[in-house]
């Protein structure tokens, strides 16, 4: 039996669906435990490449059955593009299994997060405008819907016309808005419940059946450790945990059946939306990593900030999600470089013009917006690192680099992408925990 939860180790967008997809091999189940169709995971397979946003990226391999955990607030509409989408090009979609107790995005919830994100000026979030903010907030304030809601029509429109009732009223005179009609909202709500019926299942149990059984099963976090919403860069933030510790409440299996934590790091950093990032490069080397990376949003498709790889992230990342092992993604991104700047620690300037050196994340998120890399520089490599298999043969400067983010991380490197195909790949440890 292993219980393996996989999570973003930075902003996001660091290759967790290739990740996911390498030990997707050797499992039963993944599951998704967070966040909704603002995650985006691109698994490529051969000539193929897939752009996944609700679904488990684990549904590529046929003999994994994918999850979407009660963590998960889902848009339904979207689920069933996703489906449809897959189904088209040959994937087997049948097998998915989601849970009933998972919230779902209801059309009101994008109304919602569009206009308020419009109006919300300086304030803004950098929201995809999917709807994943205000659902989560519904579910907090006890006037979510739930999945199992839809099967029951006067259940659901108590709540749609508890839920409404604020939302109208804001709409119409705050943001000049129409109202929603709530008979509307009800009638699509049940029609989108009977579609989904076969897909729906208590995955609380499932999953924990399957650990008792010996199975394994990988727990993907949708977003990154720097935007969760208690221990990332607040507010700038999801409105969920992506960190490990959510994949228990997210998926209802106890934290004694997990067994691995493995973190996904990008080779350099990237970041979409608002919010500091301290490595930040914004001249010639920031578009040189955006295009040589593709770092274009799968969800949105807008370009990425872009940066060096910044150890305090990774090292905090290391210390909130208690990882096991790291992932490293993309080192073929930097071939070519003469040298290679590493974030060590940040430099802050306090009020009084003093500085503060800081070798581990700062607290207050004022510091944290003030603060700038210390950089050390590695040696760069030309040559080309995609068919390399072994870790030996790598460039020696390519593995003293991996070595080096390995000490800084505090954390072990076990495997490192080397290209965008599916087995640009080398395992330096394996990632189950009995092999």
């Amino acid at each position: 039996m292993a219980g393996i939860v996989l999570v973003g180790a930075q902003w996001g967008d660091e290759g967790k669906g290739k990740a996911t997809d390498l030990i997707g091999e050797k499992v039963h189940y993944v599951a998704r435990f967070n966040g909704g169709n603002n995650a985006g995971h691109t698994v490529v397979v051969g000539d193929e490449s897939y752009a996944l946003h609700l679904l488990p990226s684990g549904i590529i391999n046929e003999n994994v059955t994918p999850v979407i955990g009660n963590g998960v607030v889902v848009d339904v509409e979207v689920l069933f593009q996703e489906i449809e989408g897959l189904e088209a090009r040959g994937i087997d979609c049948s097998k998915l299994r989601v849970s009933d107790s998972a919230h779902i995005i209801a059309p009101y919830h994008r109304v919602i997060d569009k206009v308020t994100e419009r109006y919300a000026g300086k304030r803004k979030i950098g929201t995809t405008g999917r709807g994943i903010g205000p659902a989560y907030a519904d579910k907090i304030n006890r006037v979510g819907i739930r999945i199992h809601d839809l099967y029951t029509p006067e259940i659901l429109r108590d709540k749609v016309e508890a839920s409404l009732h604020q939302k109208n009223q804001m709409l119409v005179k705050l943001y000049n808005q129409r109202a929603i009609d709530v008979d509307e909202t009800v009638t699509k709500l049940l029609d989108l419940g009977e579609k989904l019926r076969p897909y729906v299942a208590n995955t609380g149990l499932l999953l924990n059946q399957a650990l008792d059984r010996g199975e394994n099963v990988l727990f993907e976090g949708g977003q990154a450790t720097m935007l969760d919403v208690d221990h990332g860069t607040y507010p700038y933030v999801t409105s969920s945990n992506p960190t490990a510790g959510g994949a228990c409440t997210g998926s209802g299996v106890g934290p004694t059946k997990i067994d691995r934590v493995i973190g996904v790091s990008k080779a350099y950093i990237t970041r979409v939306g608002e919010g500091p990032f301290p490595t930040e490069l914004l001249n010639d080397d920031g578009d040189w990593l955006r295009e040589q990376g593709h770092e274009y949003g799968v969800t949105t498709g807008r370009p990425r900030r872009c940066g060096w790889f910044d150890s305090v992230v990774n090292r905090y990342a290391a210390q909130v999600n208690g990882l096991t092992d790291i992932v490293l993604t993309k080192l073929d991104v930097l071939t070519g470089l003469e040298s290679i700047p590493i974030c060590v620690a940040y430099d802050v300037e306090n009020a009084d013009g003093t500085h503060t050196r800081y070798d581990e994340m700062p607290t207050d998120q004022d510091a944290f917006a003030k603060a700038k890399p210390i950089y050390e520089e590695m040696p760069g490599w030309s040559e080309d690192i995609s068919q390399v298999h072994n870790f030996e043969d790598l460039p020696v400067n390519t593995q003293n680099y991996v070595k080096r983010l390995e000490e800084l991380s505090n954390c072990r490197i076990s495997a490192i992408g080397t290209g965008p195909q599916r087995d640009h790949i080398i395992s330096v440890h394996s990632l189950l925990p009995e092999e």
